[in-house]
Parts: C-alpha cells; structure tokens; sequence
C-alpha cells in the first residue's frame, strides 16, 4: 500500500526562474519516487512579472498534478518566514486514494448587492475539505463563507488571501496552466487523506461575558445593559498592570461567542474581532463585524505570550501522525507581533517535524467552532494526516 507523501522547498535566489526550480526539486525530493497529485506554490511579491513563468516551470514539473499558486507579501517555507524579499516556496504532496478536485470561482454581481459564483466542481463530497487562495479585492471570502456556513454545513475551507499586491489586478493566482488575476482558486479534497484544520487565533479573555443589547450593523450601543465604554472601564480598573499595557497599545477585541447554547466558554468559543473605533462622548464601540442584539460578548487581548501558548495547545492536540502542513498566517504576525522572527513556522516544524510551507496573508480562512469564517492576526493551517496509516 502507498502512503502520504509530502515535500516542501524554498529557494531566495534572486532569478525567479531558479528560485521556482529550486524549491520544486527540494520538494520533489522528500517524496522519492512518487508522482505529486497536489502542488501549491507561494510566490513573492519581487517575482510577480514572471509568475507566468513560474507557473509554466511548475506545469513542466509536475505534470499531471493539481497545481495552485498566488503572490505574496512573504513566503513560509520550513521554520522559516520570509516577510520579504524575493522568496519561491513550494509544497507537493503525493494523496493515494485521494479525490484532489481543482476549482476556480467567480464573484458575479446580479443587482440589489446580491451576487452568485460560477466555477463550483461538480458533485463536491459531502466530505471534502475546500483549501483555497483567493484575491482581496475582487473576491468576497468571507460573503462565500457565510453562504457555505448556510448552503453546506460541514463543508470546512482553509487557505489564505493572496497578499501580493497593493491594488487590484496586481495579485496572481494559478490554476492548472491558467494565471489569475481575480477571483479564487482552490482544490476539494476528500477520501483516505485528512486534512486537519487549526486556525490559532491568539486571544485570552479579560472581564466576563456580556450580551449585546443595543447594537446597530458594526455599531454597539449597549453592551449587558450598560455602555460598551463604560465597561471597558470596569475591566481596566480591574486589570492587571500588563493587560492595562495591552488594551492601551491595542487593539482592543472582541469575541463573539459562536455556538449561544453554551454556557460555559473556553479556547475555540469565540470568533474574534477587533474593536476599530470608539466615541468617548456616546459610550460606543466600533467592531469589523455586523454584531446582533443578543449575542454573547466578551473582551480580548492579544500578545505574544498568548499566541505562543495557543498555537502550541492546538498544535499538540493534532489528531494522528502528520505527513506535511500548510500555513497560512497573518502579515501581522511575524516580527509585528514577536519579538523575534519565524514564530509560527519554527513552532509548528518543532512540535509537527514535517515538511511545511505557506505564505503571509492579508486574511486567513479557516474553521472555528464548526463554522468558516474569515479571520485576520491567525494562524492557521492544513495539517495532512493519512487516515490508513
């Protein structure tokens, strides 16, 4: 019987060309003999003008497999980050038993600002796992998500928006032999390998739940009956003089507890947002979400500390023996958030010890709680275990 094999290579030579045949050939190499049926390549920024290239290169190479790619700020590869400069790196993985079915979809606008997307596989298993990349600016994840949260429950997404690029039409994606510049790209996966999601969002909670009991689309009013400000005050005089450090420094968030049948919560309860504004004068906050009149609430903050101790926890919860990882995580995390560098990747290649790449996105996808949802300061990763082994 054959089993899971994966590969990983990354290459920073300066030619792009090289760099791409580099980082296959190191990939290549770790799964022997075997013929890749999934290869996803994470190209930087430096290189886009020959992502055409690139991607003919990759096509040549893997003959056959299901090949993705994008653009990105920076590139993961093993326990390395590379948060900038010119950077290929490249994953291959060989699925026995395993459906890899390629996809690429469209956001049609049809009036009313409702829209639809073409390019859905046909016949998607009740069981695939959807891994993604998509563009930021012509592409509504976390719309899709939603609709998939409603129209096909169970169905778990993980991958990453592309972070290459600064306007639109900039980003590239790769499907197959076909570049993009819109849109999303991605495989459903299902059969004998598992992919394993962990979306590590790296917040404690400070003060208690609360409902929400006057709020207006992002806008909330009243929080347990008071205003939000006010109890944002009650936590702080409370506080410990470090977290009084972190909710000054901010930002501040909040987490949105996701299944309301729940009365008692603890890591992996809540989907978390952040705070973007507040008016001293009203008592109100600003969240980068819709919230809802009756929701439970509770404040969080986010540090270094505690986003080491979650994605250690989660990494260490693994279910079976890994075979290979992708990671997509935050251009905010990085040296943005530690002090120092290849945090996530040195953490997962520690505790996982298989071949790894990935990229530094401008927003994760990824699973909580049962439900999709597009995320922003995670990390968060496709773990491929072989369910024979």
């Amino acid at each position: 019987m054959s089993f899971l094999r994966v590969g990983a290579g990354l290459s920073t030579d300066l030619d792009p060309l090289t760099a791409a045949a580099e980082a296959a050939t190191e990939a290549a190499a770790t799964i022997g003999g075997e013929m890749p049926n999934l290869v996803v390549a994470f190209v930087a920024d430096e290189h886009r003008d020959a992502f055409e290239d690139v991607a003919a290169l990759l096509n040549e190479r893997f003959a056959g497999a299901a090949i993705l790619a994008c653009t990105a700020q920076g590139v993961v590869g093993g326990s390395r980050e590379l948060e900038s400069g010119p950077a290929v790196s490249v994953w291959a993985g060989f699925l026995p038993d395993t459906t890899v079915q390629p996809f690429a979809l469209d956001f049609v606008e049809v009036g009313d600002g409702e829209g639809e997307y073409s390019g859905w596989p046909e016949q998607l298993s009740p069981d695939a796992c959807l891994l993604m990349l998509c563009d930021r600016f012509s592409f509504p994840a976390g719309h899709l998500l939603d609709m998939l949260n409603r129209e096909r429950p169970g169905t778990r997404v993980i991958g990453g928006v592309a972070s290459g690029g600064n306007q639109p039409d900039e980003a590239r994606l790769l499907i197959g032999a076909d570049v993009r510049s819109h849109g999303a790209v991605g495989v459903a996966i299902s059969g004998r390998v598992r992919i394993e999601t962990i979306v590590s969002q790296g917040c404690r909670p400070l003060g208690e739940p609360m409902t929400v009991t006057r709020a207006d689309r992002n806008i909330i009013f009243e929080l347990g009956g008071k205003k939000p400000i006010d109890q944002i005050g009650s936590i702080w005089r409370q506080a410990t003089p470090r977290d009084r450090g972190l909710m000054a420094h901010g930002p501040l968030h909040i987490g949105r507890v996701i299944d309301e049948y729940k009365t008692d919560f603890s890591r992996g309860d809540f989907l978390i947002r952040t705070v973007v504004g507040a008016d001293q004068s009203a008592g109100i906050i600003a969240v980068n979400d819709v919230m809802e009149v009756g929701e439970t609430v509770q404040f969080h903050v986010r540090d270094p500390d505690t986003a080491d101790e979650d994605l250690q926890e989660l990494l260490d919860g693994v279910n079976g023996q890994p075979s290979g990882v992708m990671m997509f995580t935050c251009n905010g995390r990085g040296t943005n958030m530690f002090e120092l560098p290849d945090h996530d990747a040195g953490l997962v290649s520690k505790i996982l010890g298989v071949p790894l790449a990935g990229f530094m996105c401008a927003g994760e996808l990824g699973p909580i709680g049962g439900r999709n949802f597009l995320h922003g300061f995670t990390a968060s990763l496709a773990v491929f275990v072989d369910s024979a082994a």
